[in-house]
């Protein structure tokens, strides 16, 4: 299954039919103290990176919403140094690609976008965001120092899950996700159907907005 079917299946179309409740942007804000948690348990580190994943549609009314997120993250960024860079991938999802530094910042920027767009009625759009965690300097950590982990929320299941990918491969690692699964429970709202934690594959080498 490539990346296109995946977030079908798991973010997109299936989770839809499935989905447990309407777009929340607040719950993003689990992420504000779970990042605390995670570097001071764990020792993963924010990545200073976060994205957020959203379906397009063709209509000059949505395309309004989406210039006022722009202005928005514009806003944002003189304010707080956040910026912001619209990509699209090779299936046509947007990806809205955030660095900072502050992961307050980040979470806010993010949620920001997010609920942007559920006001203006396209809630239904949006499908994940994605937190991006590293452990630069500690080798002898069980985590390699080299590689990213990621928090992805899912809107349309008002959840999220761990995905752990292994360095320079296309598999994950179990182990990395259930400490972030047993560590994080109970701080996030966590996924309990594990049919819905999809890995989202870059398509090459990267995070999965690249």
């Amino acid at each position: 299954m490539g990346l296109l079917d995946g977030i079908k299946s798991a973010l997109g179309l299936k989770a839809e039919a499935d989905a447990t409740r309407d777009a929340d942007p607040e719950d993003l804000f689990g992420m504000s103290t779970a990042y605390v948690t995670m570097a001071a348990d764990l020792g993963y580190e924010p990545a200073g990176e976060a994205a957020l994943c959203f379906s397009d549609v063709d209509s000059t009314d949505f395309q309004d919403a989406i210039s006022e997120v722009r202005q928005i993250l514009a806003a944002g960024e003189i304010e707080t140094g956040t910026t912001a860079e619209f990509v699209e991938d090779a299936h046509g999802y947007t990806w809205v690609v955030l660095e900072d530094d502050d992961v307050e910042d980040l979470v806010t920027s993010v949620h920001f976008a997010a609920d942007t767009l559920v006001e203006n009625g396209y809630g239904s759009r949006l499908l994940a965001a994605v937190f991006a965690f590293r452990d630069p300097e500690d080798s002898t950590a069980w985590d390699d120092s080299d590689r990213y982990v990621y928090w992805v929320y899912s809107f349309r299941r008002g959840s999220y899950y761990p995905f752990a990918p292994k360095p320079g491969e296309r598999e994950r690692d179990a182990t990395a996700e259930f400490k972030l699964q047993s560590v994080l429970d109970g701080e996030l709202d966590l996924e309990d159907d594990e049919a819905y934690w999809y890995p989202l594959w870059p398509e090459d080498e990267g995070h999965p907005w690249e």
